[in-house]
């Protein structure tokens, strides 16, 4: 089966500069795929022309609207129903593409989508989900800013979304949950948090109670449910300190001859290092609880990284994430009912 992936090739901070190479790079990459770049057909011709490229394997469909990387999520609904992001969102509406790829305006994106695509069933709001690294490995972290202010059952939901997503694209098939919380005693935390708590002990995912900041990186939790105001915070906080670490570690080497030295000395473990906790290979975050799959890529992404986000498209369709989610919600909300009705 051809994996059809629509393109938002117009969104981001460098538009098809970047999507339009990565996509041609992830053709070459996964045979099992099609991509239909949605956005300015005849800037994307030219695009397309600066390459070789199977031309059987990529489509152009026009967009005349561009949804900004300022616009208000209300304006991208209403004012711009041509746009790339909302024509590429159609297509999988409509079973054209298997999965939306955009690194436009995430607040947009995430309106447009659950307008288009609508939320699974007992779901009232979608999450956002990327894998951070740890000391292990990497862990799945959600939600990262689309849902401030949640109540307990929906932090519940978010942690049964992420570990169903663990178990598909980790092939793990009993990752450890955790809900991020200011500490691991029972009596801390806001009472969303402590309801949460409650109704995941009842569950029949791993879940492993209340995890602190520091616990992200360690490798010992799988899956961290949160907030999407503390997720947020907690994603852009670690993408600081990657680029502080960078910052020091070149200045250090480059202070004189002898660091320099030590510099080319230490090149292959610094790289090591960098590929590791390199957040472009980790670019590529879903919208979890949503009809069909939609990947947001980081803005900024450069060819490298929104690769990873269309490699990330892929891999959802093949394991059929939603009905899994689906599957597995639907079990949370029938228990959650019968606990009620004793």
């Amino acid at each position: 089966m051809s994996i059809n992936i629509a393109i938002d090739a117009m969104g981001g901070d460098h538009g098809i500069s970047v999507t339009v190479p990565a996509s041609l790079d992830a053709l070459s990459k996964f045979t099992d795929i099609h991509i239909i770049l949605v956005g300015k057909a005849d800037l994307i011709n030219v695009e397309l022309s600066k390459h070789q490229y199977d031309a059987s394997r990529i489509t152009v469909e026009h967009a005349d609207q561009v949804v900004e990387m300022d616009d208000l999520p209300s304006k991208a609904l209403r004012n711009k129903r041509q746009s790339s992001m909302r024509i590429a969102l159609n297509l999988v509406k409509d079973d054209v593409a298997h999965a939306c790829v955009s690194a436009g305006n995430t607040g947009a994106l995430m309106a447009v989508a659950k307008f288009v695509l609508k939320t699974l069933p007992d779901i009232d709001r979608p999450a956002i989900c990327t894998s951070m690294p740890t000391m292990k490995g990497h862990v799945h972290v959600l939600d990262l800013g689309a849902n401030v202010g949640v109540d307990g059952e929906t932090l519940a939901q978010f942690a049964v979304m992420g570990a169903v997503l663990a178990r598909a694209v980790d092939d793990n098939p009993n990752p450890r949950v955790g809900l991020l919380n200011i500490g691991e005693e029972e009596i801390k935390g806001h009472q969303r948090i402590k309801d949460a708590h409650q109704i995941l002990q009842n569950t029949q995912i791993n879940y492993i109670g209340y995890v602190e900041g520091d616990d992200i990186y360690k490798g010992n939790t799988d899956v961290i449910a949160c907030d999407g105001f503390d997720g947020n915070i907690a994603l852009k906080a670690s993408e600081g300190v990657a680029k502080m670490i960078s910052f020091y570690l070149k200045n250090a080497f480059n202070k004189n001859l002898l660091t320099k030295l030590v510099g080319l000395l230490a090149y292959p473990v610094l790289r090591a290092f960098k590929d590791k906790v390199d957040p472009r290979r980790y670019n590529g975050a879903s919208l979890l609880g949503l009809q069909k799959i939609v990947i947001k890529s980081h803005g900024g992404a450069d060819q490298f990284s929104f690769l990873h986000a269309i490699a990330e498209a892929r891999l959802e369709v093949t394991k059929n994430v939603p009905a899994l989610i689906s599957a597995e919600v639907s079990q949370l909300i029938k228990h959650q009912n019968a606990r009620q009705a004793d």
